[in-house]
């Protein structure tokens, strides 16, 4: 008489983290137009007409506004989009990132 085969099943705990989060965000100078910006935050980070500018304002008041919460990737594809807009326009706007 022939044994059925055996098959063992192991089951293995993974834990999966949820990725790192990174603000990005526009900094002031006193060359780059407002209307400029505004259409940055329309075009890169898909703003409305209103949130663009209210994130605008904060960029002009406070030195610097916030653009959005992205995964390290999507963060730093856009800092690079607006960079490049910005060098293309000839303006000195920055934008950067940082862990939150």
């Amino acid at each position: 008489m022939t044994q059925p085969d055996t098959i063992v099943v192991t089951k293995t705990n993974t834990a999966v983290k949820k990725p790192a989060m990174y603000k990005v965000l526009l900094l002031n100078d006193d060359y780059t137009p407002m209307d400029f910006v505004v259409q940055i935050l329309e075009i890169i980070f898909n703003k409305s007409r209103e949130d663009a500018t209210n994130i605008m304002m904060q960029v002009h008041n406070n030195g610097c506004g916030l653009c959005g919460i992205y995964t390290f990737e999507v963060a730093e594809t856009k800092v690079g989009q607006v960079l490049a807009a910005a060098q293309q326009a000839q303006h000195p706007l920055q934008c950067v990132m940082e862990k939150e």
